[in-house]
């Protein structure tokens, strides 16, 4: 795993936060949270850190698709790292399937982590991921549900989603 990046945190009276971090080649990068909800990606000047060499505005469904796109491929790595560190973690992908009594129905209806101990971390749709979705994210049919557990509970959990 490599060094922690240091996310520094900066206050703008009357816009909102400012948040900057450094990459290893030397770029300077933040990220503009104002008020009104809008988010401005920044990359500054190598030369002048002050200096914005490049700002794109992103509205909230512009700025959650960034998210998806670099946060996905971070949780299957999280994942797989945790897989060598702990003995008997196992993840699954399981489908909803057509006629799963689930599909169409909040995720949190099903009490998986009541019933069986495991944790559903992500539901796979059309190619996005929805990670850490919230008992109130509607599961549909075709969807993968990405459930993290041991190998008996993800089963149970694989038994649930299919049949109830």
């Amino acid at each position: 795993m490599g060094l922690m990046v240091e996310i520094e945190q900066t206050a703008l009276p009357g816009i909102g936060l400012r948040h900057e971090f450094t990459t290893r080649s030397g770029r300077r990068i933040g990220l503009i949270s104002h008020r009104t909800g809008r988010r401005d990606l920044v990359i500054y000047d190598r030369d002048d850190p002050d200096r914005a060499c490049e700002t794109v505005k992103l509205n909230d469904e512009e700025a959650d698709a960034l998210a998806e796109l670099l946060g996905a491929p971070r949780v299957v790595q999280r994942l797989n790292d945790l897989h060598r560190e702990v003995a008997g973690l196992v993840s699954e992908k399981l489908p909803i399937g057509d006629d799963s009594p689930y599909a169409g129905r909040p995720m949190g209806d099903a009490r998986v982590r009541t019933r069986t101990g495991a944790s559903i971390v992500a539901v796979v749709r059309g190619g996005q991921v929805h990670t850490s979705p919230a008992p109130d994210f509607a599961l549909a049919a075709g969807d993968l549900v990405v459930v993290v557990g041991s190998a008996e509970s993800v089963n149970a959990v694989a038994d649930i989603l299919a049949q109830g």
